[in-house]
């Protein structure tokens, strides 16, 4: 829906007695973010510090992103901050803060992260530069512009223009910022841990991934986890020449491949019947079986991959999915007449909730010695892992965000019960035990964790005006209490 349908449908609302008449006021204070090109300048400085969490040398770099991009934007909002050292040695440190305007209202925690995948500079298109944001046909590249630093901006500037205009948020605001969730969020459970009275809240209310439609609001309410590990198989030292022992040494490649294909079959169909959750109900299925049939309109789905049986939609966010995300056996772009000393494969597995996640390496043990397979190591160590998690949809907190949002959006809007991805959002809920509303501001095609990075400017116009809306309207009294 367009930024001019959007205000339109505000304005109609206004006019019903819905909404306090100043809630137009937010609404073109927000819009006059993107006219007077406010928002683009503010994107920009926040793009230019570079952020990339796997390959910075200095913590400070990455501190940086707090001190000369967040501060002013935060101290704007009157949010008292600090930045705590991580819990975990040398990891980043964190930003946490509050406003607390009565111990009567109701308290929204808000998170982002800050750090970005890699640059890959050599590897974006002509002319655009990912630490320089730059703006094409309408769309604004640049790295962070949609994971996460477009989308987290979108929501502090929604709370600054309902502060402006009410003078007063109607809510109290705690703040966690992160500077490693690409490098699988070091130190945030044991913070959350640490500072679980600090950040005691009513609800988590942020945004990060995809909508399920670029044109319509999405709520998802967790995400599926991702548990990371490797395969390999080692027979001994040095590669053989293939034409003085082809035929009497075990060739690993051979080996780690017919064992991976006890894992899954020709289709994707997981066969460790441990590793199937148990969590695809019937209010799942129901929500599920209202998104749209088509995945995307970009990318052609294959119709017959994964668990036999299931919609696209059940798959993607209802079930669990097994990858081979490298193998490595020789040097495919060097190769030699040898048969290799070994070879290795980085596997992974996302899951839902009701997946026994504390059996899925024991059973992958049990499951390739059964097949024959012992001499295939599974290796753990390092693995970067997400737990699934999950918020009821049931919670009256989805039952008020949702009602907001399509009231404003004048139709029903996406509800999905976790993100297809991953995201450090166990430390929300099981630590500190608050109901997880996700409300995304990027769209699938937006190139995340890959070169040309990018967002479409009237989805940010429009993400902005829904994000001043529902903040507006959880301000009002007969919603906060």
């Amino acid at each position: 829906m367009s930024i001019a349908i959007l205000i339109n449908v505000s304005f109609v609302a206004i006019k019903k007695g819905i909404f306090m008449s100043t809630l137009e006021q937010a609404l073109k204070r927000s819009n006059k973010l993107f006219v007077d090109g406010i928002f683009i300048e503010k994107l920009t400085s926040l793009v230019k510090i570079v952020t990339d969490s796997k390959n910075s040398h200095r913590v400070e770099d990455l501190v940086d992103y707090y001190t000369k991009g967040l501060s002013n934007i935060l101290a704007d909002l009157g949010i008292q901050t600090d930045i705590v050292d991580n819990p975990i040695k040398s990891s980043p440190p964190f930003l946490i803060g509050s406003r607390m305007e009565s111990p009567e209202l109701k308290t929204i925690l808000i998170y982002g992260h800050g750090d970005t995948v890699p640059l890959q500079v050599e590897e974006w298109h002509e002319g655009i530069s990912p630490s320089e944001l730059k703006i094409i046909d309408d769309k604004i590249y640049g790295r962070g512009v949609a994971d996460n630093k477009g989308q987290h901006l979108i929501n502090l500037l929604a709370l600054h223009s309902v502060l402006k205009t009410r003078k007063k948020l109607g809510f109290n605001l705690k703040i966690i910022f992160e500077m490693g969730e690409e490098i699988g969020s070091p130190g945030l459970f044991e913070l959350c841990q640490e500072y679980k009275d600090y950040f005691k809240s009513d609800v988590l209310i942020a945004s990060d991934g995809p909508r399920v439609a670029i044109d319509v609001p999405t709520i998802f309410l967790g995400s599926r986890g991702a548990l990371n590990f490797e395969l390999e198989v080692t027979y001994r030292v040095g590669a053989h020449h293939s034409g003085n022992w082809g035929g009497v040494l075990k060739d690993p490649g051979i080996r780690l491949s017919h064992a991976l294909s006890t894992i899954a079959d020709k289709n994707g169909k997981i066969l460790i019947d441990n590793w199937k959750p148990t969590s695809l109900t019937a209010d799942i299925k129901e929500r599920l079986n209202l998104l749209p049939a088509i995945i995307s309109e970009v990318l052609d789905i294959d119709e017959n991959w994964g668990e036999p049986g299931l919609s696209p939609n059940e798959k993607l966010f209802g079930w669990n999915s097994f990858s081979i995300l490298a193998l490595k056996s020789g040097d495919i772009d060097v190769p030699v007449n040898a048969i290799q000393p070994s070879a290795k494969a980085l596997c992974q597995l996302r899951f839902v909730v009701g997946t026994k996640t504390n059996e899925v390496i024991s059973s992958l043990r049990d499951h390739l010695d059964k097949h024959d397979f012992k001499d295939v190591k599974i290796i753990t160590e390092n693995a970067i892992n997400f737990e699934a998690s999950r918020t009821d949809l049931n919670n009256i907190w989805l039952q008020k965000v949702e009602s907001i949002l399509e009231e404003f959006y004048g139709d029903k809007i996406h509800v999905i019960p976790n993100l297809a991805g991953s995201l450090p959002n166990n430390c929300f809920t099981d630590i500190l035990e608050i109901p997880t509303i996700w409300i995304p501001h990027s769209y699938k095609e937006c190139s995340q964790h890959a070169p040309n990075e990018h967002l479409p400017i009237d989805l940010l116009k429009d993400s902005l005006l829904l994000m001043t809306n529902l903040y507006w309207n959880l301000g009002v009294s007969d919603h906060n209490h």
